[in-house]
């Protein structure tokens, strides 16, 4: 094979890999061709944690023609059993002579041991094509793995002058159907949406995802005095996800009660100044399987987690519109970040056109994650 027929054939796998994008946590998004002759012969790809993994679905599809084929596989095959048995055995047992992976696994439990286990059967094994895309298809796996905190990105929509609603408490619709789908399919993607208790107050919002066979993702509320009502939306929606209520010792003992009794799961996190912190809370989803998570919340919010460095990405949705007024709340309160240590400048930036309004993509550099 060319380098080019190479990153064609892994382009393919990568896309085999989204069609389980938000389906697989804790695992990673996996797809695999078996190709023999030039022809691919087998595809699969992993839909869920516990069902087969994506090389074992590509070789049962190819079936005898995996011998002597090679398999493109966008990370690296496990050597380990965990729900299901170990991929590279699988591997070698149907004679496939060259594996093709475009990255090596993060998880410690496999880390090079894969490939190893591969090339002292005898298997061919080529790594790195198409590694940078691979990483980002993974880029929840990955930052789970690499960090153990999950992938967290900000999103808001705000007007032209940045404005995320007409006044404070006020509810306002900003942007239109195509960037509000757009933001449901990112529900659908991410394992869990969190807002402020603030968000809940004023919007009352169901936080699920409203696309047809759509996936909701467990709801986090941020509520240090535990000021959710117990008739909230959030948390009565008759919904397959969880509903999770972040907040402090100091917050009143009878709402505890109240939210539990209407089904939500109340977690009481140390503090910093009446606040929940975020980096410790972060840690315990991530110990739960929770690879990504997504920040829908107000001005408040979104500068305590900028504060706290545990921001990967922002997508700003901007809307055409122009609504001024002094007093109308921005998508970032708190001090101003220049003031601590510079402005937080985006990088990787990418803008999609969603009918009349734009989303604006970019990632938080690293070095604002070591600052903290």
């Amino acid at each position: 094979m060319t380098i080019a027929e190479d990153d064609r054939l892994m382009d393919e796998a990568l896309s085999l890999a989204q069609r389980a994008a938000g389906r697989t946590s804790p695992n990673p998004l996996v797809g695999a061709l078996v190709v023999s002759e030039g022809r691919v012969v087998g595809r699969g790809f992993h839909r869920a944690a516990g069902e087969a993994h994506a090389e074992v679905v590509a070789l049962r599809e190819a079936g005898e023609d995996s011998r002597g084929a090679t398999m493109y596989v966008n990370l690296e095959p496990c050597a380990h059993t965990g729900r299901t048995g170990p991929c590279t055995e699988a591997i070698v047992a149907a004679g496939v002579r060259r594996v093709v992976a475009a990255m090596v696994d993060p998880d410690p439990q496999v880390e090079g041991r894969g490939i190893a286990r591969l090339r002292a059967a005898g298997v061919a094994v080529d790594v790195g094509v198409r590694e940078a895309a691979a990483r980002r298809a993974n880029e929840f796996y990955v930052k789970h793995r690499e960090t153990g905190l999950p992938f967290v990105t900000l999103k808001w929509a705000m007007s032209l002058d940045g404005k995320i609603s007409v006044d404070r408490g006020v509810p306002t619709a900003i942007t239109g159907e195509e960037a509000r789908r757009f933001a449901h399919e990112l529900r659908n993607t991410y394992d869990a949406v969190l807002v402020g208790v603030q968000t809940v107050l004023t919007d009352d919002p169901l936080l699920t995802c409203r696309l047809p066979s759509g996936r909701d993702p467990l709801r986090v509320i941020l509520d240090s005095r535990l000021r959710t009502p117990a008739t909230a939306r959030a948390v009565t929606v008759a919904s397959s996800a969880k509903t999770l209520v972040v907040t402090t010792a100091g917050a009143p003992h009878d709402r505890l009660g109240a939210l539990r009794g209407a089904g939500a799961e109340v977690l009481v996190q140390d503090h910093e100044q009446g606040r929940v912190r975020l980096r410790p809370f972060l840690q315990v989803l991530a110990q739960r399987g929770v690879l990504s998570v997504l920040i829908e919340g107000g001005g408040t919010v979104n500068a305590s987690a900028l504060a706290e460095g545990v921001i990967d990405k922002v997508i700003a949705l901007i809307a055409p519109r122009l609504i001024g007024g002094e007093h109308a709340p921005t998508p970032v309160g708190g001090a101003a970040l220049w003031e601590r240590d510079g402005a937080v400048r985006l990088h990787k930036t990418r803008i999609l056109t969603l009918g009349e309004d734009l989303a604006v993509e970019g990632y938080v550099p690293a070095d604002v994650h070591r600052a903290h």
